[in-house]
């Protein structure tokens, strides 16, 4: 609740719940006025002209309503005072202060049986609710029992948010094919990766369906991005500082297209935290840099790339007909054992603005 207000010449101070306190900019606050004048309940648009508010106004009047829940301002263009509820400036606290992580970060030996799901709880809203949530939280999760066709990977595409469409395709089944120019369709080994760093804006979930699985191997691998970045933060800040600020190209050559595109391995927010992890030795172009930040890199890639292929922080299970794996392609690396025999897999990539819509809308953040 809103407890206490203390008005200066540019700005509101407020105090929530006796406790914490936040100074919020007349000028912000006028700009986020939700009167009828400024905001478009329909559509959810701002209505305001910002461009023509005086940069310099002032508060005529403020006053706290219904016990903490709001405050009402009095502006001095506007002829009625605007709310503001708890919920919208609690929302809007800008925390300088070191946030504990938002996700369960993991290594192989803290997960158990909780990332396995059944694939008709996700029918039911509430069920749909908990199958999001342990996505968002682990990065992955296999929903188990589902129809060994293409059904439930586009039935649940569609409740999150919609397929993408990419240079595969939309929905698409692959097994191994030595024609293809992606290594994906062979037997051998992947090591972890995540998908698409030649895409500007990679995909944010990948569904894969196992099919059918008559063959020896072919272990599916998770290994949680944020993990590595923890690991490398905590004993080689200069590492983790090449990482996170040396852009890397990846390309994608063949099958009549070339993509490419760069950015860090980990990407950051203007707050510092990772919002993708972004990896693929397979996909990595040719570059340059001066001799000396060459070697730092490699040295950088290496730490990486070990932390990821080793199986203390590898999740490794073989997908049987009728598990669908599902995971954060911004966050989780994946991969895949050898194998031989025949194992016929069929997916689809969804956006990852989709996939925190939905999360949004669920509560889940």
């Amino acid at each position: 609740m809103i407890t206490k207000i203390e008005i200066s010449s540019d700005n509101l101070k407020v105090q929530f719940n006796n406790e914490n306190s936040e100074t919020f900019t007349n000028i912000w606050l006028r700009d986020h006025a939700k009167d009828e004048v400024n905001w478009d309940k329909r559509s959810n648009q701002r209505k305001t002209f910002t461009a023509g508010l005086d940069l310099d106004l002032k508060i005529k009047n403020v006053e706290i309503l219904e016990n903490g829940k709001s405050l009402s301002i009095l502006w001095p263009d506007l002829d009625k005072p605007v709310n503001y509820s708890y919920e919208f400036l609690s929302k809007n606290i800008v925390n300088n202060n070191k946030k504990k992580s938002k996700y369960n970060i993991w290594k192989a030996k803290d997960l158990n049986s909780n990332i396995f799901f059944e694939f008709k709880e996700t029918k039911t809203k509430q069920g749909f609710k908990n199958f999001l949530k342990i996505l968002y939280d682990y990065g992955f999760i296999v929903l188990k029992n589902c129809e060994k066709n293409m059904n439930p990977v586009e039935e649940i595409a569609n409740k999150i948010g919609y397929v993408r469409n990419s240079i595969f395709g939309g929905l698409w089944s692959f097994q191994s094919n030595e024609n293809k120019a992606d290594s994906a369709y062979t037997q051998e080994e992947l090591r972890p990766h995540t998908d698409a760093t030649y895409s500007n804006d990679a995909p944010g979930l990948q569904l894969l369906l196992c099919c059918e699985y008559s063959a020896e191997g072919g272990e599916s691998i998770m290994v949680d991005g944020l993990k590595i970045a923890e690991e490398i933060k905590n004993s080689d800040n200069e590492i983790f500082n090449i990482l996170s600020n040396t852009n890397v190209k990846g390309n994608y050559i063949g099958d009549g297209v070339f993509l490419e595109a760069e950015r860090p391995i980990f990407k950051l927010n203007e707050n510092k935290e990772i919002i993708q992890v972004s990896f693929n030795n397979y996909d990595r172009a040719p570059f340059r840099f001066d001799n000396e930040l060459t070697k730092k890199f490699y040295s950088a890639i290496k730490k990486f790339d070990l932390i990821a292929n080793d199986k203390n922080y590898q999740w490794r299970h073989i997908l049987k007909p009728g598990d669908l794996l599902i995971f954060n392609n911004w966050r989780i690396l994946h991969g895949r054992s050898s194998f031989s025999g025949t194992r016929k897999i069929s997916g689809c990539y969804i956006n990852k603005e989709d996939f925190d819509s939905s999360c949004k809308i669920n509560g889940i953040i």
